[in-house]
């Protein structure tokens, strides 16, 4: 390859690189990296490696302050007088050791969306060890030999801490970490629907050049010739990309494989879109038939052992909430009385699981004639795909308001958790009208009962189109597990409490 990156780009093809609005126009872009370029092909790789040795040591840090905290707490909360030995600081690189062997510092290089709560399994086990290791120490750790209580207590305590402060240093670190820069190579469509999800979640990244390959030419094993492979690489160091998101269209692996090592030689992160899995989800086990690597894909529907274990946890949260909220349920239900006329609860016909319709109850939070007035608002529609929903609906009351800041109108909902019409966890019930629009392998999500909360919820329901919100709800049903109900749980409190309104 002869010449600059600017006078080869149009052997791409014109049009299939649309540089994204942090770069400004192709050719002022190209041109300045064309002056340049080998100060950002040494600046690339320089970023992201201080970039990762960042998020690296602030999670270091956050672990060592874990640990110490963790003993700290132990002793306070002990009826016994209990110290610290010098030995316990061994405690500090033990940790660490651990939190290294379980790849606690190496995920966050890998992904995009850097979570915490993905990681608690691992920090369950790591804990586990460290307080096993401080009760067999004995004194040689804690004057004043730690009991089965005390223990358990030092346990329970770091777990929390290592969770809250692993949680911390990710957002700390997210603040000062700079975005990173993304090539996405894919059709635009799914090029558009990546930048949006690039933008907020706990994920600092933008798309700073796209790279359309069906622009190109139909996608054939031309497409990326090792030609083709020697523009993308140098386009990659040109324009000082740090990660490369491909979405592979190709039925030949091996074109996606060269191009995946074509980026990883020029130090460039890759992420692939599988496109499988927006089928089977991520409920694969990976086998190895003598040396053939293969995916059995789980059954779609719950065992009826799961069943039962997500019917039980429903029915005893949601009657430990019932009671806990009674009080206030009874007084959100007279300030409703006296700040508008009409019920105090909202009932609407929803489509549960198989198709059965049932009404859910809401606190009401519009004006008692709200359903008649939907059609003169319908040009005001946020939503999209379908549902319906306006910030600012002059239908919805003053209580009304600071009900659904909070989320609190969707408490009643328990009834029908307690009846078997709804779930804590499951897929969004639909109003008639909406469940009409969904086709396909999407209706499969009426496998499940109905969810108060879902994966949708805590993405924000106005944001998700119906034809996204399905397709979610598909792959919540296909990748059921106890531990995933719990995780949108937790994340669903968090999404409360930031007070967005659900």
């Amino acid at each position: 390859m002869k010449g600059t990156a600017a006078e080869q780009l149009p052997a791409i093809a014109p049009g299939s690189i649309d540089t994204g609005p942090e770069l400004g126009r192709r050719q002022s872009l190209l041109g300045a990296l064309r002056v340049g370029a080998p100060q950002a092909e040494a600046r690339g790789p320089a970023a992201s490696m201080r970039r990762d040795s960042l998020f690296r040591r602030s999670l270091m840090a956050a672990d060592a302050c874990a640990i110490m905290g963790a003993f700290l707490v132990t002793i306070a909360l002990s009826a016994r007088p209990l110290h610290l030995t010098w030995a316990s600081l061994l405690a500090v690189p033990i940790l660490i050791v651990g939190a290294k062997v379980l790849g606690l510092y190496d995920r966050d290089e890998v992904l995009l969306r850097k979570t915490t709560l993905d990681e608690a399994p691992k920090l369950f086990q790591l804990a586990t060890l460290c307080a096993l290791l401080a009760w067999l120490a004995g004194s040689r750790v804690i004057v004043g030999v730690l009991d089965r209580h005390e223990t358990l207590v030092l346990w329970i305590v770091l777990v929390l801490l290592l969770m809250l402060l692993r949680t911390a240093a990710r957002a700390l670190a997210l603040r000062v970490a700079s975005a990173e820069r993304c090539l996405l190579i894919g059709d635009a469509q799914t090029a558009r629907t990546i930048a949006d999800k690039l933008d907020g979640g706990g994920i600092k990244a933008s798309v700073v050049a796209h790279l359309d390959l069906d622009k190109i030419a139909p996608w054939s094993t031309d497409v990326l010739s090792p030609s083709r492979l020697a523009e993308i690489r140098k386009l990659a160091r040109e324009l000082d990309v740090q990660r490369a998101i491909v979405v592979p269209r190709s039925a030949d692996a091996g074109e996606v494989l060269d191009l995946v090592r074509t980026l990883k030689a020029v130090r460039v992160r890759v992420s692939v879109l599988p496109r499988l899995l927006e089928v089977v989800g991520s409920s694969v086990e990976f086998d190895d038939l003598q040396g053939i690597p293969m995916m059995g894909v789980r059954r779609f529907e719950l065992t009826r052992s799961s069943a039962v274990i997500k019917r039980a946890f429903d029915m005893t949260c949601a009657a430990i909430g019932l009671l806990a909220v009674s009080p206030l349920m009874i007084a959100i239900a007279i300030a409703i009385k006296l700040d508008s006329r009409g019920p105090v609860f909202f009932r609407q016909q929803r489509v549960g699981r198989h198709g059965k319709r049932f009404a859910i109850f809401k606190f009401r939070t519009m004006v008692a004639d709200a359903d008649a007035l939907k059609d003169s608002l319908r040009p005001r529609n946020e939503a999209r795909g379908g549902l319906f929903k306006i910030a600012n609906d002059p239908r919805v009351t003053r209580v009304g308001r600071l009900l659904r800041k909070t989320a609190i109108d969707e408490v009643p909902q328990l009834l029908n958790v307690l009846t078997g019409e709804m779930s804590l966890v499951g897929p969004r019930p639909l109003v008639l009208d909406e469940d009409q629009r969904v086709k396909g392998w999407h209706r499969r999500r009426l496998e499940l009962t109905p969810g108060m909360t879902g994966p949708w919820q805590i993405l924000g329901p106005a944001r998700v189109p119906l034809d996204e919100m399905v397709a979610i709800d598909y792959l919540y049903v296909a990748n059921w597990s106890l531990w995933g109900d719990t995780k949108i749980l937790m994340r669903t409190v968090a999404y409360v409490l930031s007070f967005s309104g659900l």
